[in-house]
């Protein structure tokens, strides 16, 4: 039950930041930092299973492995966007959330265009 520990150790952390914050505001940001960290550490295998998985669906549907690493880069730059926004956040800077949110969506923008661009072309042989 990995998801019981990680909720385990989140809600003591937030138990521990409630505390702290009012004493001490920047070490309270600092555990939040690092138990983001030690969740990701827990979970990161199950992204490189996720990584097999995709991988090998996308070899037997013939579609190129560019689409896909691509495809998990965004899903990468979404993730840690999110992440570092949450973080500034909970700093009490929503401005810097604000645009740590707007740069992840502008890379994920600029990886995109290769597969629009694909689709696109597909959409226009079809319709020839």
């Amino acid at each position: 039950m990995e998801i019981a520990q990680i909720t385990g150790i989140g809600l003591i952390a937030t138990i521990l930041i409630i505390v702290i914050k009012s004493q001490k505001p920047e070490l309270a940001v600092q555990l939040s930092i690092i138990t983001g960290v030690v969740i990701f550490m827990m979970v990161v295998s199950k992204f490189t299973a996720i990584i097999g998985i995709l991988s090998d669906l996308a070899k037997r549907a013939n579609i190129d492995g560019v689409y896909i690493t691509t495809l998990l880069k965004i899903i990468g730059i979404a993730y840690i966007a999110e992440f570092g926004a949450e973080i500034s956040e909970d700093a009490g800077e929503g401005s810097i959330a604000s645009k740590i949110e707007l740069a992840g969506k502008v890379m994920i923008m600029f990886l995109a265009v290769p597969i629009i661009t694909s689709l696109l072309d597909l959409i226009v042989k079809l319709i020839n």
